[in-house]
């Protein structure tokens, strides 16, 4: 006999098969997760907001209907936490900054309509960087979520989808959604030790969700399993009349693919330069993966990339600042305001980039990825590292840098990719491996990813949450 599903940590594939047996209710799952917060998340800081009365109502609503007949699919009465830039028609949606902590939704994001279509119950919003500008994850004013692999040192979650990495891994929520401009998706779930997906632009629409980069925003989901972001991915993405990017892309369903195995497919690694500087511990965990990936019939090749890592970094900074500035350069302006003080001179970096400079930028990042596509055109994938260290303290944090050294560049090339986990220092931090695949191959980044995941078991282990945190050190 099964022992009995542990509520906080069941993926979403298990409440679904268990929704689907009525062995289980999502009354139960929903009381179990609001308790779970009520308890745990005054020290972890995960949620802006939890919508207990709705939660409580929507799971009654769909246990009903499970028990009649009337199950929707796989995500009928999962819980899912979404991200404080994405909109709710009535809800207030503060991009994690004070200056819109009264601002009211005036739509409900396209990606929320289809998760609860499906018939999701979205149990809060969760915390971010300030205008999600940001990957170490940190919120002057509003609070940094605590990492939970760490009871004694407040490390950085990374961001910007901080509280949304925070809440899967400590068991709040089996699944959340993030949005990813240069990382901001991947850095949390590296550091965090979860599952993130980034899709190619225009896979899933961001109508309704708070822009920063037009050019590079991605929404995407963070889970526990890699088949759970197949699934959340399947429900989401797709055509929308109210995204023009999206109109590009068909509907896409990874799911028949996920299983088929690495045999055969060619995955480029690391190009030795670009060791450098990458914490021992991580390296020695992507090695040990690349070779995982090797023994279950991968072929391991080398391919010499047309740039650096930190070129391709430099020039998404340079996308994002000015875009970014676009859309928030009238509150960064006003010294009155209360604006993050790390944020704050992130954007203003945009306001010193001419339309030329600008311009010119677009005009690079075309030509850089043709030149990356046909360096690339003979494997399948590229491994990396998802961070070059596990997450650091928040108190040894340089707020100048960014730790989206590997992300980046999935955003400016226009690649997709899954960071799965992959091991865990000798300190008890997890790390991570990221999966780059060319542009509208989600399907065959899933499928490696989950392939790799199969095979191993860093996904099982839980963070250490019975060591209270002093809640005063969240927020730095």
């Amino acid at each position: 006999m099964a022992p009995p599903l542990d509520l906080a940590f069941a993926t979403v594939v298990e409440l679904a098969d268990a929704f689907a047996r009525r062995t289980l209710s999502p009354v139960e799952v929903v009381d179990a997760l609001l308790a779970r917060i009520e308890r745990l998340d005054p020290r972890l800081h995960a949620f802006v907001d939890v919508y207990a009365a709705d939660a409580r109502l929507a799971a009654e609503g769909a246990d009903r209907a499970i028990r009649s007949g009337h199950r929707i699919g796989p995500l009928h009465g999962v819980p899912i936490a979404l991200k404080d830039l994405v909109d709710l028609e009535g809800r207030v949606t503060t991009g994690g900054s004070r200056v819109w902590e009264k601002r009211i939704s005036p739509v409900t994001a396209t990606l929320a309509r289809r998760a609860i279509a499906a018939g999701m119950i979205v149990l809060g919003k969760t915390h971010t960087v300030e205008f999600a500008m940001g990957g170490w994850g940190t919120n002057t004013h509003m609070g940094t979520p605590w990492n939970p692999w760490d009871p004694a040192v407040h490390r950085a979650p990374g961001g910007s989808s901080s509280g949304s990495g925070v809440a899967v891994a400590s068991g709040l929520t089996p699944a959340a959604i993030g949005t990813d401009t240069g990382g901001s998706v991947r850095l949390p779930a590296a550091w965090c030790g979860i599952v993130g997906l980034k899709v190619t632009a225009g896979r899933i629409s961001t109508h309704g969700v708070l822009p920063l980069s037009t050019t590079l925003d991605t929404p995407g989901p963070m889970v526990r399993s890699v088949e759970d972001a197949a699934l959340l991915y399947r429900a989401l993405n797709g055509p929308d009349p109210h995204d023009g990017a999206t109109r590009v892309w068909a509907h896409d369903d990874p799911l028949p693919t996920l299983r088929r195995g690495l045999a055969g497919l060619r995955l480029a690694v690391l190009p030795e330069a670009e060791r450098a500087g990458v914490d021992a511990e991580v390296l020695a965990a992507y090695d040990a993966a690349v070779e995982t990936c090797r023994a279950h019939g991968a072929r391991i090749e080398r391919t010499a990339l047309p740039h650096r890592f930190e070129d391709y970094a430099a020039a998404t900074g340079r996308i994002i600042g000015a875009e970014g500035y676009r859309f928030v350069g009238h509150l960064v302006d006003d010294p009155t305001l209360p604006i993050d003080p790390h944020v704050r001179p992130r954007i203003h970096l945009g306001r010193s980039v001419s339309a030329r400079d600008y311009l010119r930028t677009l005009a690079q990042m075309e030509e850089d990825r043709r030149a990356f596509a046909a360096a690339t055109a003979e494997v399948d994938a590229l491994l990396t590292p998802t961070t070059r260290t596990p997450a650091v303290p928040v108190d040894a944090i340089d707020q100048s840098g960014t730790p989206a050294h590997f992300t980046r560049a999935g955003n400016y090339l226009g690649l997709c990719a899954v960071a799965v986990p992959n091991g865990f220092t000798a300190s008890g931090l997890p790390t991570s491996l990221q999966v780059l695949c060319p542009p509208g191959q989600e399907a065959l980044a899933l499928r490696i990813a989950f392939a790799y995941e199969q095979a191993t078991a860093w996904r099982q282990r839980r963070p250490p949450l019975d060591h209270p945190s002093p809640p005063e050190e969240r927020r730095r």
